[in-house]
């Protein structure tokens, strides 16, 4: 299950409130601010600072 565009035009970064962007795989969104990744579960994306994966250097 996808996000759709709409949803993704007004999520942001709940860290540093900037931008976020799909990942490649279409699972996860990613903030290149903070260099976080944020899941999408059951197509439902978990926006908790908590649950943020840290992105690859």
């Amino acid at each position: 299950m996808s996000i759709s565009k709409e949803l993704l035009e007004i999520l942001a970064c709940p860290k540093c409130k900037g931008e976020i962007k799909l990942n490649d795989s279409g699972d996860g969104l990613i903030c290149e601010n903070c260099r976080l990744l944020y899941e999408i579960r059951d197509g439902i994306p978990i926006m908790l600072i908590d649950e943020a994966k840290p992105l690859n250097p």
